[in-house]
């Protein structure tokens, strides 16, 4: 019986003689379409059975003991880290950013199962995240992987992980036109044909898994009964400001609070603080437990009073005061307790709280509207829905999403120039007070950002080891101008010499022009030393901690052909101007085809 790998080998030798490479990768995209909705189904079921179990033992409406179910659901993931995983949960967008931006779309294949585990017991027990990031994290995993089997180049692996995500997302919302849009605002891809029709296949795979396995049940039950009108524009302004300083609260809310948990050291600590947090958190507002789309159904359906469940406040709902205090409440602290589940150890992705958020803030705007007693009435459903679109936009940075996924899941096109009223004035004020979401904005600072400028771009696909040069002859500063000359210069090839101590730290440098003039003169042989003639370079490359884009900037600023690098306070090299300029050339030129 043949091996696998003689079978790998002549299916390869077979497609490279009979398929094209572009119908393949019209086929894998088919393929990680198909598996990424399946992963995203498979997520939802384990998720939902799990919630049914804990159901099946503690009635929510009567017994409040539920509030600990957090804790619990955190423990186990605890556990799956340190005993099988045996390194810390990165959050999944983000690290699939930072996979193709510097590692070439490679995932590991723990990131396949990892979130298939992880996120069903933090958001089955209650934690307050979602969970889309866990599903397009593992089918770009099942993408990568795949990708790396067939031997698929680098620039077509990373298209086929951008096919997973859109996959996963039409799965999961049923919206195929926004899961692309996702695809090409997040992940920074150029929408030209040759990556329209892969991503175009995934969505349409990824959404026909979802209708084959769960039918034609439509996300949220929603009916327009009034559309667009003109004099509603100033509140739809209104609801778009709004929701432009809630997405500047939440990402803030979302670093302040993971930076408080850096204190605790150990991840024990992290957990039960986290845990104790969410578990009061969700005895004062039960809406917070889990993703939180039953509460998002409640609202269309005007029931403000289900989504809000049962309360310690359940003698005052009558007021609808009260109530809207209670639904601002939830605005505020949905974010807390996204972010503490984060802190705490648990998985789960951004995307769906960002909605909840958004859905409460816009019930909030349109009660406000009409209980002030001027006389304005708006239709609260309507507003339920484009507040979920403006904390999109401003969240995460992508109004086109937003846009098209809130009309695509509801059926409510008509709605869509409130909807870009809205999600542009949002994404308008957030982009300008803050330059980076909360995917983007750790990996910016170790230059691993995805932009759809292209020089930001390729700067940012460069890495610093492929333009290192080693090839330099070092030389000590006691050592004397002859001895410099015999056993540096006249074995070098380069015409720059770096001066380094006993414990490789650079001195200074000797550039060949320094000593030109009297390289010649043998009487200064003896008397004068390298110390002597040493200078301070005109600027330091540090490695890992400056970006390509910073490098290219100190090149610019100080004018110099070849900077040194220092590396954990060591010499490690120097990169010279011409191999930068020709590294990026490259790598444009590469990502431009």
């Amino acid at each position: 019986m043949p091996n696998k790998k003689s079978l790998l080998t002549r299916f390869l030798k077979w497609r490279y003689k009979n398929i094209s490479n572009k119908t393949f990768v019209h086929i894998m995209s088919l393929v990680v379409g198909f598996l990424a909705g399946l992963v995203a189904v498979t997520l939802k079921n384990i998720t939902y059975f799990i919630e049914s179990l804990l159901k099946m033992g503690i009635i929510f409406s009567e017994n409040q003991l539920y509030f600990i179910l957090p804790t619990i659901g955190l423990t186990f993931v605890y556990l799956y880290v340190k005993y099988v995983q045996k390194k810390p949960l990165q959050h999944a967008v983000s690290s699939i950013i930072f996979s193709l931006s510097k590692k070439g779309g490679l995932l590991g294949v723990k990131d396949i199962y990892t979130p298939l585990i992880t996120a069903p017991l933090t958001v089955g027990f209650g934690g307050s995240v979602g969970l889309l990031g866990p599903a397009v994290k593992s089918g770009s995993a099942i993408s990568s992987n795949l990708s790396r089997l067939f031997h698929i180049d680098t620039k077509t692996r990373s298209l086929l992980v951008a096919c997973a995500s859109a996959g996963a997302i039409s799965s999961i919302f049923q919206s195929p036109i926004a899961a692309i849009i996702f695809a090409v605002e997040v992940f920074t891809l150029d929408l030209t044909m040759m990556s329209m029709l892969p991503l175009l296949l995934a969505s349409i795979s990824g959404v026909l898994t979802s209708y084959f396995f769960l039918g034609n049940e439509v996300l949220f039950k929603f009916s327009l009964t009034e559309g667009f009108q003109l004099e509603d524009t100033p509140f739809y302004i209104l609801l778009g400001v709004g929701t432009a300083f809630a997405s500047i609260y939440f990402t803030k809310m979302y670093f302040a609070i993971l930076n408080f948990f850096k204190r605790f050291k150990s991840p024990k600590y992290k957990l039960l603080v986290g845990g104790i947090a969410i578990g009061i958190m969700l005895y004062a507002i039960p809406p917070l437990y889990g993703e939180g789309f039953g509460f998002i159904n409640n609202l269309l359906e005007g029931n403000h009073l289900k989504a809000l469940g049962t309360t310690p406040f359940d003698a005052y709902t009558n007021n609808i005061w009260v109530v809207i205090a209670l639904l601002f409440g939830i605005t505020l602290f949905k974010a807390i307790a996204m972010t503490t589940t984060f802190a705490a150890g648990g998985a789960g992705g951004i995307f769906i709280p960002t909605m909840v958020m958004g859905s409460a803030l816009g019930n909030v705007v349109a009660k406000v509207i009409n209980n002030l007693g001027f006389g304005f009435s708006v239709s609260e459903s309507n507003f339920t829905l484009i507040g979920m679109a403006g904390l999109i936009a401003g969240v995460i940075h992508a109004p086109l999403t937003s846009i098209f996924l809130i009309a695509e899941i509801t059926g409510g096109y008509e709605l869509f120039v409130p909807l870009m009223i809205t999600a542009s004035i949002s994404y308008l004020i957030t982009k300008n007070a803050l330059d980076y979401t909360i995917y983007t904005k750790e990996l910016a600072k170790i230059g691993a950002l995805l932009s759809h400028n292209k020089d930001q771009l390729v700067l940012g696909l460069l890495e610093m080891d492929d333009v290192i040069e080693k090839n330099f002859m070092p030389v000590h500063p006691r050592m004397s101008l002859g001895e410099m000359l015999h056993e540096s210069v006249s074995k070098s090839k380069r015409n720059i010499f770096p001066v380094l101590d006993d414990d490789e730290k650079l001195m200074g440098i000797i550039v060949l022009d320094d000593i030109r003039q009297f390289m010649f003169d043998t009487e200064l042989y003896d008397t004068v030393f390298v110390k002597n003639l040493m200078h301070a370079p005109p600027e330091h490359i540090f490695y890992g901690k400056d970006s390509m884009k910073q490098v290219m900037k100190k090149f610019q600023d100080s004018g110099a052909w070849n900077l040194p690098v220092i590396k954990d306070g060591k010499y490690e090299g120097f990169i010279s101007k011409s191999k930068l300029l020709t590294a990026y050339r490259r790598k444009l030129i590469n990502y431009s085809q």
